[in-house]
């Protein structure tokens, strides 16, 4: 069993990004710019935007967050996006999910620049990815395949089958396996809560995407010999164990899990660290397109 180190790729892929960064001040073009509004205190939600902020500092970003209430409406929120959008300095920018429920997340993301959108939820950005053409891929789904590259996984031809059909997870890393492309080629089950005989669907998987949201719901005995299981879960649960209070739990049992696998990532230090990191690499994509 080999652990699928997120934070050790993801700490390799800022390096490569960081000289890009430095490339571009050298021939005097403009750095990235990435934007992030965050609305409310949402304990996960402060966690992502802080890191990304972080990660913008370390690789030579330029970095903006904009901050508003719960009780900020929707009008003004669209009118930041409409500012966002039509600001030449941001180069891609994010709403951070969720929102409040008094505001539609669709009437947010459909009203983002397509080129600005580096969180890969538009549905330009989707139906493009869906045909195979270059478009913004969500960050999650574009860390689990960038994985899935650098460890060097075959998934030619293999059976890989998804836990979950969220449209920012489950659905397009499903698209992005199927596909006709290097790391792609797989013969994709979607698995959902309605799917009948779950545990026999997983047990004819060569590769395993838990994408449910239910701590350690994937099971020893729901895994074959040799399997390549990605986690993607990331559930905050109350500990008395942490400094702050809560323990970050994936979707695998990995206690029982991990000893069958042939490659697993861990929760923490898995899938989490990559998706900060797609979005950076959207987001010099988008400069380099603006440029």
């Amino acid at each position: 069993m080999e652990l699928i180190d997120g934070k050790k790729i993801s700490a390799e892929i800022k390096q490569e990004i960081a000289l890009e960064v430095q490339k571009m001040k050298d021939s005097g073009a403009k750095v990235p710019h990435l934007a992030a509004v965050l609305v409310g205190h949402d304990g996960g939600s402060e966690t992502y935007v802080a890191h990304k902020v972080k990660a913008c500092e370390l690789i030579g970003f330029k970095s903006t967050l904009i901050r508003y209430e719960d009780d900020v409406t929707e009008e003004e929120l669209l009118k930041t996006v409409d500012k966002l959008n039509n600001d030449d300095d941001i180069d891609g920018f994010i709403v951070q999910l969720p929102l409040p429920k008094h505001i539609s997340e669709e009437k947010i993301i459909e009203a983002i620049d397509p080129g600005k959108d580096v969180d890969g939820f538009h549905p330009v950005n989707v139906g493009k990815m869906s045909v195979g053409l270059p478009a913004f891929v969500s960050a999650t789904p574009a860390g689990i395949v960038e994985l899935i590259k650098r460890y060097n996984i075959e998934t030619s031809g293999k059976h890989c089958v998804v836990i979950g059909r969220s449209n920012i997870v489950g659905r397009p890393v499903s698209i992005l396996l199927s596909q006709k492309a290097d790391f792609g080629d797989a013969t994709v089950t979607v698995c959902h809560s309605r799917t009948k005989n779950l545990k026999e669907h997983c047990l004819s998987a060569d590769i395993i995407i838990a994408a449910l949201g239910m701590p350690g719901f994937l099971k020893g005995d729901m895994v074959k010999e040799g399997a390549v299981v990605i986690d993607v879960g990331t559930t905050r649960l109350k500990s008395d164990k942490t400094k702050s209070g809560f323990k970050l739990h994936g979707d695998v049992d990995f206690d029982e899990v991990s000893p069958k696998c042939s490659y697993i990532t861990p929760v923490p230090g898995g899938v989490g660290p990559m998706t900060i990191v797609s979005l950076l690499m959207n987001t010099l994509k988008a400069a380099k397109n603006r440029n």
